[in-house]
């Protein structure tokens, strides 16, 4: 258990009582209005585990479901991140892909956030927690809610069939280079296929090989190439794929930057990444901010919400 966390500002609370952490949240919620601070004092300094007990030990007491109650007290951004909280791992990023294709229109980015980010096994997972807790096969629904290339991209990657062992085979490393190189800026339109199967397929290893090789033959960055042949979520979700295999923390470092960056805040962007990592690792994530922006997250998360959605997202940010 210990070693999930070791990255993460969230760690398992010393002498941790899911009883009487369920009776202060009880207290929390008894008579007119409710006392945010407690609820952000229990809950942000608990693992997932810790909190699985204390829904337990809420329960067994009180006959009424947490999150049932915690939702009915509370509203907006603060209230999706106490519900996220209280979600098994798999069973968010089940809830968030679900939510993203609910309604009209989609939210490709979360699609593109959570399934070129996660490994075989949290796929697998997350496909298990999502027919489970909706009754739909994951696929399916995403099927019926994208399209084309882009589609078939998310469909390779809901397989959960990345190799994902470390060894590199250094002629196919030569001719995936120049496959990718052939399929797309040396000749007119892109082959987007040959680019799944290589981006999709491979393991981290020989893929950091192929972009190496592939600087050499073509002149060119990948993602640069990537940017000049395809556009839209396909472009968006390549790049995701790139920039996860290169240096997954920076990749959540830039996303937490541009959902806070210029006008208004993408909410359910940082919502979704500092609910997800920040007992994964969040510590890098941070680290990795100061390093390509030159300021804290912490000071971003600040100067950028408000209220109780600030205090929350800053506990779980873990100082500066």
């Amino acid at each position: 258990m210990a070693a999930i966390g070791k990255r993460g500002t969230v760690t398992e609370a010393a002498g941790f009582d899911p009883e009487a952490d369920a009776q202060k949240l009880r207290g929390a919620m008894k008579g007119a209005g409710t006392d945010e601070a407690v609820i952000i004092d229990v809950l942000a300094h608990r693992t997932i585990a810790q909190r699985q007990r204390i829904k337990e030990a809420f329960k067994q007491a009180v006959g009424k479901d947490l999150a049932d109650e915690l939702s009915s007290e509370l509203s907006g951004n603060f209230r999706s991140v106490v519900l996220g909280l209280l979600m098994l791992a798999p069973v968010y990023d089940a809830y968030e892909l679900r939510t993203a294709m609910k309604g009209a229109g989609t939210e490709e980015a979360c699609l593109i956030d959570i399934l070129a980010s996660r490994s075989n096994p949290e796929i697998q997972t997350i496909n298990a927690a999502y027919k489970k807790q909706y009754g739909n096969n994951l696929e399916e629904d995403v099927c019926g809610d994208t399209s084309g290339m882009f589609q078939r991209v998310l469909v390779s990657l809901l397989t959960a069939g990345r190799d994902e062992s470390e060894s590199v085979n250094e002629a196919l490393v030569s001719q995936d280079a120049k496959e990718i190189y052939e399929a797309g800026e040396a000749r007119w339109g892109t082959d987007e296929v040959k680019f799944l199967t290589v981006l999709c397929v491979r393991n981290k290893k020989h893929l950091l090989r192929v972009f190496e090789e592939y600087q050499k033959i073509s002149g060119k960055d990948i993602e640069e190439s990537i940017k000049r042949e395809m556009s839209g979520c396909l472009e968006d979700v390549f790049l995701a794929i790139v920039k996860c295999i290169r240096n997954k923390h920076a990749f959540f470092a830039e996303r937490l930057y541009k959902s806070m960056k210029g006008l208004g805040t993408t909410d359910s962007v940082l919502i979704r990444i500092m609910v997800s990592r920040a007992e994964i690792d969040m510590l890098d994530i941070k680290a990795q901010f100061l390093k390509m922006y030159g300021k804290s997250l912490h000071s971003f998360i600040k100067g950028d919400t408000s209220g109780d959605y600030r205090k929350i997202l800053l506990e779980l940010c873990g100082g500066e």
